[in-house]
């Protein structure tokens, strides 16, 4: 039997919470609402239905996602709300119980769900808050979603079976579950006859994409997109440190489409901390693991993530993380404090460390970093880079943009110094100044974009 469509009177606002991921959630909400007839607005005020797409990861994003949703609640009494994503995911039979406010719940594990509960809301049935749908495990859907002009993230992968004894993902988003080659494959082909020239690649770990097949087939994924014609940049984002797949710098050196820029949350250098953490490395064997990479591929950008204050952290492991920091000179770094999660095997160790010492910690680690990255910064003064264009900067005559070392709104920007150009293309640059953490630049006489 055919649906009918809904009628394009009924409008929908999304609040989306926490990291990239949920952002491609948010937009294939959109786009299963958007095929159902629904409008969007970019205002609540204006919407028949409120959908907050929440963040369960850490303590802190589950408390703003409860203060949203109620805050909402409290300033659109009228308006149907619906709390879906992460925290729903993880939490649906006490927050059905305990949040008699909300109109309706949805997870993540199939997103879906959220369509058929928005519908249902807006066609004036109640849906159920009793049964929920259970993810089938053998799809992971398709997210077209375009982060600025000229980019996309493409999901190559949901779900995580490293459970490492601190994170909650496995419990949120399930199991590794692989996207086909052939289907990633024909969305980056599709996205770049649209005028898409930048594909983030992301999961929760993409050095284990094809793993729940039997083995990981991430060189087999780049192998498969070299293939592919066009002028475009493949940025892999979120690999664990513990199985780098080496083969993809061969195609990496050989296909300049393919940026060299490495997302390798290494969290931790003491090898007794790692093993808590159910990690296998060591400060050392991440070492040599940055060393290798930058001696293959010398203009190699590297990214990481340290977590302090996990259970049993002492000084001197400490002392072993600041040592590494110094010595890997990562070019970026984010730093975060341990979250005490339910159901992780985190969650049961004892010598914790008070929340005072992990904040001073996490504050000492952003201040050794800040001249690590500077100096990084500094030495791209007077050279040329490619810089893909985002947006023109209303009144001015400059536009903002990003070069291959700076990922999509965690790195800085470009400021370009230049009138008339379209956001979603490349345009060759001379860097001329650093500012804080972003750079100047100028358009360069050489426009080899090759």
């Amino acid at each position: 039997m055919v649906k009918t469509p809904m009628p394009e009177f009924y409008k929908y606002y999304i609040e989306n919470l926490g990291c990239a991921k949920n952002q491609v959630d948010a937009e294939t909400i959109i786009t299963l609402l958007s095929e159902s007839g629904c409008a969007r607005v970019i205002e609540a005020d204006q919407a028949d239905l409120i959908i907050v797409n929440s963040c369960g990861f850490i303590e802190k994003a589950k408390r703003e996602s409860i203060t949203t949703t109620l805050y909402l609640r409290e300033k659109y009494p009228g308006k149907k709300i619906i709390l879906a994503g992460c925290l729903t995911e993880r939490y649906f039979d006490q927050l059905r119980k305990e949040m008699a406010e909300i109109d309706g719940f949805a997870g993540n594990s199939d997103l879906n769900e959220v369509k058929e509960v928005s519908l249902a809301l807006l066609r004036g049935d109640k849906p159920s808050r009793d049964k929920r749908k259970i993810k089938s495990g053998n799809e992971v859907i398709r997210n077209d979603f375009l982060s600025f002009p000229g980019s996309a993230y493409i999901k190559i992968a949901e779900g995580c079976s490293n459970y490492c004894s601190y994170c909650s993902i496995p419990y949120i988003r399930g199991k590794l579950v692989s996207r086909t080659i052939r289907s990633i494959r024909e969305e980056i082909e599709t996205l770049h006859r649209k005028g898409i020239v930048e594909f983030n690649l992301i999961a929760q770990d993409l050095g284990a994409f094809g793993a729940d097949r039997g083995k990981p087939e991430i060189v087999d994924l780049f192998a498969a997109i070299s293939e592919l014609k066009g002028n475009f940049w493949i940025r892999a984002l979120y690999i664990h440190p513990d199985h780098f797949p080496w083969p993809v710098l061969e195609i990496m050196k050989k296909d300049r489409r393919f940026i060299p820029y490495f997302d390798l949350p290494f969290q931790h250098a003491s090898k007794s901390v790692l093993l808590n953490m159910g990690r296998k490395g060591s400060g050392e064997e991440y070492l040599e693991l940055t060393g290798r990479i930058r001696s293959e591929i010398p203009a190699s950008v590297i990214r990481s993530t340290f977590l302090v204050g996990f259970p049993g952290e002492t000084d001197w492991d400490f002392s072993e993380l600041l040592e590494f920091q110094m010595k890997a000179r990562l070019n970026w770094l984010g730093v975060f404090e341990y979250s005490r999660e339910e159901g992780t095997r985190a969650y049961q160790l004892k010598s914790r460390v008070a929340r005072r010492v992990a904040r001073e910690r996490r504050e000492e680690i952003e201040k050794r970093q800040v001249p690590i990255t500077e100096v990084f910064l500094e030495n791209m003064i007077g050279k040329n880079c490619r810089v893909l264009v985002e947006e023109k900067v209303e009144g001015e005559k400059f536009h903002i943009g990003r070069c291959f070392y700076q990922a999509p709104e965690v790195d800085g920007l470009v400021v370009i110094n230049a009138d008339g150009l379209e956001a979603g293309q490349f345009v060759q640059c001379r860097i001329t100044r650093r500012n804080g953490f972003d750079l100047e630049a100028v358009l360069a006489e050489d426009e080899d974009l090759s």
